[in-house]
Order: C-alpha cells, then sequence, then structure tokens
C-alpha cells in the first residue's frame, strides 16, 4: 500500500494540534476569570468568591498541564515530519517562538506555583497578583503563537534569499495584515468557550441542589459577560471576514462555495460542492444577501475560485460546513444568552429548570465552534503552508516515508486517546463533587511562619510511638 507522507503528516499534525487547541480554549478563559474571583475576593471579602476560585483552580491546573505536554509535542514535528519547512521559515518563525516561551511560559511557570499552592503562604494581595501574572501569562503565549500562524496566512515584513525567508521588518512580521483579527477573534472566542462551560457547571450544580448559591454566582457572573461578548464575536468575525476577502480570496470563496466572480451573489445557507464539476449541488440560497455580508453592498463583487487556477484552490467542502458548524454554534449561542437575559428581566433565571438543562448540554459547544474555525482557517489556508509563496507539498521532510508518519501517528493517537479521557475524568469528578459548602478557616502563614503558636498538646504521641 502506498502511504502518502505528506498526507500523513497533515493528518498528524491535525490530530494533536486538534487535541491540543481544546486546552487553551478552556485555559485561557479560566485564567482571566480565577483571577477576577480573585479580585472580588481580595476587594469585597466574600468568601464565596474564594470557594469558586478554588474550584476552578482545581479545573484549570489538570487543563494546564496537559495543555503543557500536548503543546511540547508539537514543535518535535516542524523537525521531523516539515524540516523543509522548518528550514525555510525558521528565521522568521522561530524568534515568535522564543518568545513566546520567554515571556508566557516562564511567567505562567513563575507563578502558577504561587498560585496552586500559595493560598496559606502568601498575602492575599499575592495571591491575587499570581492569579492576574498566569491570566497575562496564557495571553501572552496566545498573542505569539497566533502572531506566528497570521504570518503563515498573511506574510509581511521579508524578503526571500535562496528560498529562505529573512524578516526586514518585525514590526510587519509581528502585527502582519490578518493578526489584529485572528488575535481578537481567537482570544474572545476562548473567553465564550469558557464562560459557556462555567454556565454549564454552575447550572449543574443548580439542578443537583448542591452548592446552589456557588452555582447561581456562576450562571449569573458569566451571563452578564457573555451578553456583552457574543454579540462581540460576531462583529469581530465580521470584520475578520473582510479582512480573509482582501488577503486571501481563495480561502473566501471556497467558504462559501462560490465558482463564479459575481456581483448581487446570494448567501448559500447550503449546498453539496463538488470540485471537479466545479458547481453546487442542492443549493440553497438567499438572493443577494452574499454580497451584502461579505462585502456590506448589495452591489458587492465577491470573487469565485474559477479565477484561481485549480491547483491554488483549497478544498471546498470542509471549509464550506466547517464555517457553517461555526456559525451555526453563533447563533445557538446568542439565542441562549438572549433567553438567559429574558428570563433574568423576569426574575426567573433560577427558576427555569429548562433553560437550566439546556445550559447544562450547551456547556461544550464553544469547543465545538473552535474546532470547526480552526479546520476552516487551516483548511482554507490549503494549498500552502505560507500563504501564496511555500506550498505544503514542499514543505515535508524528503527523507520521510508514509511507514515513519503512519507509525507515529498511532502512537500520537494511543497516547491521546488515554490522556484525554483520564484527564476529562478528572475533570468532572472535581465538578460532581462541587465547590465546598463554607470556606475553610485556616491561618494564614507568612514567612514560613505560624500566625499563632502551636497549642500544647495539639500533636499527641501514643506511648513507646517514638523511642
Amino acid at each position: 500500500m502506498d502511504l502518502d507522507p505528506a498526507f500523513l503528516s497533515r493528518l498528524q499534525f491535525a490530530w494533536v494540534i486538534g487535541w491540543h487547541i481544546l486546552l487553551p480554549a478552556i485555559t485561557v478563559g479560566l485564567a482571566a476569570y480565577i483571577a477576577m474571583l480573585e479580585g472580588l475576593n481580595f476587594f469585597t471579602g466574600k468568601d464565596i468568591y474564594l470557594r469558586i476560585s478554588t474550584f476552578w483552580i482545581k479545573i484549570f491546573s489538570i487543563a494546564f498541564g496537559m495543555g503543557v505536554v500536548t503543546g511540547v509535542v508539537m514543535p518535535f514535528q516542524f523537525g521531523t515530519n516539515w524540516s523543509r519547512f522548518s528550514d525555510a521559515t525558521a528565521n522568521v518563525l522561530s524568534p515568535l517562538f522564543a518568545y513566546e516561551g520567554l515571556t508566557a511560559f516562564f511567567l505562567e511557570a513563575a507563578f502558577l506555583g504561587v498560585l496552586l499552592f500559595g493560598r496559606q503562604l502568601v498575602p492575599r494581595w499575592a495571591h491575587f497578583v499570581a492569579a492576574l501574572m498566569v491570566a497575562l501569562g496564557t495571553l501572552l503565549s496566545s498573542f505569539w503563537i497566533l502572531s506566528a500562524n497570521s504570518w503563515m496566512q498573511t506574510p509581511a515584513g521579508y524578503e526571500i534569499i535562496d528560498g529562505r525567508f529573512f524578516p526586514t521588518d518585525w514590526f510587519k512580521v509581528v502585527f502582519n495584515p490578518s493578526f489584529p483579527y485572528r488575535l481578537a477573534h481567537t482570544v474572545v472566542a476562548f473567553f465564550v468557550t469558557t464562560g459557556f462551560v462555567v454556565m454549564g457547571v454552575g447550572a449543574y450544580l443548580m439542578r443537583r441542589g448542591r452548592s446552589v448559591e456557588e452555582g447561581r454566582t456562576m450562571l449569573s457572573m458569566t451571563l452578564w459577560l457573555l451578553t456583552v461578548l457574543v454579540p462581540l464575536q460576531m462583529f469581530i468575525g465580521d470584520q475578520h471576514g473582510l479582512n480573509t476577502r482582501d488577503h486571501q480570496p481563495a480561502k473566501l470563496a471556497a467558504i462559501e462555495a462560490r465558482w463564479e466572480t459575481a456581483r448581487q451573489v446570494p448567501l448559500t445557507l447550503f449546498a453539496i460542492p463538488d470540485d471537479k464539476a466545479e458547481r453546487n449541488f442542492f443549493a440553497i440560497d438567499l438572493p443577494w444577501l452574499g454580497s451584502l455580508v461579505l462585502t456590506h453592498e448589495l452591489d458587492g463583487e465577491v470573487k469565485g475560485l474559477k479565477d484561481f487556477p485549480a491547483d491554488q484552490r483549497p478544498p471546498v467542502a470542509i471549509p464550506f460546513f466547517a464555517f457553517r458548524v461555526m456559525v451555526g454554534c453563533g447563533i445557538v449561542m446568542l439565542g441562549l444568552v438572549l433567553v438567559g437575559g429574558w428570563l433574568r428581566w423576569r426574575g426567573r433565571l433560577d427558576a427555569s429548570p429548562a433553560f437550566l438543562a439546556i445550559t447544562q448540554i450547551a456547556a461544550p459547544i464553544g469547543f465545538v465552534a473552535v474546532i470547526a474555525g480552526w479546520i476552516t482557517t487551516e483548511v482554507g489556508r490549503q494549498p500552502w503552508t505560507v500563504y501564496g509563496l511555500l506550498r505544503t507539498a514542499d514543505s515535508v521532510t524528503p527523507s520521510l516515508t508514509g511507514f515513519d508518519v503512519m507509525l507515529s501517528l498511532i502512537g500520537y493517537a494511543a497516547v491521546y486517546l488515554i490522556i484525554y479521557p483520564a484527564g476529562l475524568f478528572l475533570m468532572l469528578r472535581i465538578v460532581r463533587k462541587g465547590p465546598a459548602i463554607a470556606a475553610e478557616i485556616d491561618v494564614e502563614i507568612e514567612g514560613g511562619r505560624p500566625g499563632a503558636p502551636v497549642r500544647a498538646g495539639a500533636v499527641e504521641l501514643r506511648e513507646g510511638e517514638v523511642r
């Protein structure tokens, strides 16, 4: 059997990063949420925020640990599977990845121990600062990784010498044309994903009748936040789409399954695209709305895939359906937020079993949207690793065999199918236990010294225990 190393390498990278992206999707948002809870506890002194923060820190620690392990795996593939790509782009991308390690990773590592284990060892303000630093670290990590990814999508600030990219303007490299939109769209997506998880857990606690006050606080706080973030995400997504139209028109044409360049194009709700026939079957179109949505003009022109050579077009069906899954998730999210806002206005947010049940079921919806969005972005970039400049087929390690990749892919699949269910099991066990009913009363210890003397007889030794 002929095994294509390029296809298998793409499949392997998709498998690894597809699992990994689920973890930043929760840790970036959770870090910010924990920092907010720590701040509320510090400034108000209310124990409920302490209990909720302690609860989510446990879940964050598991997700963060899994994210570090799976994140370390990905760079190795640049050397083993994508050495041509690494050789061509190293002068541009390696510093960006190094900045991520030097700023984000070390910031997180420096303060994560304080956040996890320093509750009784440092002053309250120091624990709050540690939470802020961990949240800042996750955002810096997103900044540098998305800058590198965006440069691959919309390269800028470079020159090519002997087949290698060299930076000529680091500001243009980092802040390339798609980066601001991709950063905002992705980070807000992570916050929204976390928000629906928190709301789902809050609804679960309320339905179960245990830690009801904590569940109600989670649900109410997060609903206020999502009331702002979900519409904001739709606006950012629209702006990101306009940027894609300007800089990656072939990707946009594939997303919309648009074959002919035209004005006053319809909005295709559903179709079955056929790359070979260069047409859509069973299309459901809304007249004129395509131009209005994609160009903000009723008479706006949208480029079709036939304007590009066949070997420079992305596959159509995958980004077409993935994009509609992402948009569908967004519409469901907006509907839940609007219903939740209406119930809050009616004073029935706590008294609607149906809403609580739906909110609990919808907890993972953000992950579905994130994966669908990632598929849209990355498959829509094909057949390029660096858009318009370096083909995916020319990026693979020359000496790589299909058997080598298949063997490593099987190994990755087996390990990930053990790690992720185990991590999910641990998180769900914490959720079932719920936050502490009442905050534990402990004397803070600062500088390694107890705040009160040890009482005589507090520790009793049985006769004969010590000789």
